[in-house]
């Protein structure tokens, strides 16, 4: 047998207490309450079947990313619900954007949030390291205009670190990563052609490339490249062309993480390790009952069991029944993100942010 099976082509993320899977357009999210594990699966249509210019290679990356922190937003929102200790009053401007916006309240609230996210990790990643260089070539006689982009770039890397590391130190969040460790080791245990069980979760690897942690990672590895090479004079060229470029460098980091997803070579697995340290940060070893909630959110969506016989791996018994029809409490689609056909083979991401 290989020592790894095919891409299954799930991914999925942590949120509060729980793990977020999703398999081709159907998705689950599990949330430990109390003892008990609270699963809700959905169907959701992505952009790229809506249009053919959204899967074109090189394109596709920043509609993935969009329709992944979408659903993720989505998801979040559904665990946060189980934390609240009492059913809070909407605020005034809660208030305002249901009488204002109706069912659309929750698309807008998304969107901006998307927005902000996005203005935001411009400004810290690709911005401020190049205002910083800037300030250091005004002031440092030996950083020259020609050692400004390696600058820009080791800053990007520190500062990339450092944020990371600072949100290790909230309690809430660490707990998270042993989620997102969970997550990977679910997607681990399953790839490696081992049935899905606590035992077999837990002894897997919480490291996978198909990684948000890594795709993160990529983009700024790649953006320190890309402007190695594009160097514009002017200074507000220099920053426009930065905000400009983000949606070609996805692409490429997107189309990186697809092929270290699928193909298992020395010369892709040397360029992963960049992106499989940083998971040492965003990603700890979970307890039994956050794996317990992983297999539950896996086993939603995904027949681990028919994927290991397809590709000669020996099921001895059924480990677990064979999937029954849920209440509807428990199912719980929506309408209108019901797809037309299923023909979309996944992204195989495993979103993080």
């Amino acid at each position: 047998m290989k020592k790894r099976l095919p891409c299954s082509g799930i991914g999925g993320q942590a949120v509060l207490e729980g793990i977020m899977m999703r398999n081709k357009n159907k998705y689950s999210v599990a949330v430990r309450t109390e003892g008990e594990i609270n699963c809700q699966v959905g169907q959701r249509k992505d952009i790229s079947e809506k249009t053919v210019f959204a899967r074109i290679p090189f394109v596709r990356g920043i509609f993935k990313l969009f329709d992944s922190m979408i659903l993720g937003i989505r998801a979040l929102t559904y665990s946060s619900q189980f934390l609240e200790e009492e059913e809070l009053e909407p605020d005034k401007f809660e208030s305002w954007l249901d009488r204002k916006f109706g069912e659309r309240a929750e698309k807008i609230i998304i969107g901006f949030t998307i927005a902000i996210s996005v203005i935001l990790a411009i400004a810290l990643f690709m911005i401020l390291p190049l205002f910083i260089a800037d300030i250091m070539e005004r002031h440092i006689s030996w950083v020259t205009k020609q050692r400004v982009p390696i600058i820009e770039g080791v800053l990007k890397v520190i500062i990339f670190i450092i944020y990371l590391m600072l949100t290790a130190l909230i309690k809430d969040i660490r707990r998270t990563y042993m989620y997102h460790g969970a997550e990977h080791k679910c997607i681990n245990c399953i790839e490696t052609g081992k049935e899905l069980s606590v035992e077999n979760v837990r002894s897997s690897s919480r490291f996978h490339k198909r990684c948000g942690t890594s795709f993160l990672f990529v983009i700024i590895l790649i953006s320190i490249i890309v402007f190695l090479l594009v160097r514009p004079e002017n200074i507000f060229l220099r920053y426009g062309i930065r905000v400009l470029l983000v949606p070609v460098i996805a692409g490429l980091s997107y189309e990186f993480i697809r092929l270290a997803g699928t193909k298992d070579n020395l010369f892709v697995n040397i360029l992963s390790k960049p992106g499989l340290w940083m998971q040492r940060i965003t990603t700890r070893e979970p307890s039994d009952d956050m794996i317990e909630v992983a297999i539950e959110a896996t086993e939603s969506v995904f027949d681990w069991e028919e994927y290991l016989e397809k590709n000669g791996v020996e099921v001895v018994g059924r480990v677990r029944p064979k999937p029954q029809a849920k209440p509807q409490s428990y199912v719980r689609p929506t309408p209108h993100d019901l797809p037309q056909r299923d023909k979309n083979s996944g992204s195989g991401f495993n979103w993080k942010f």
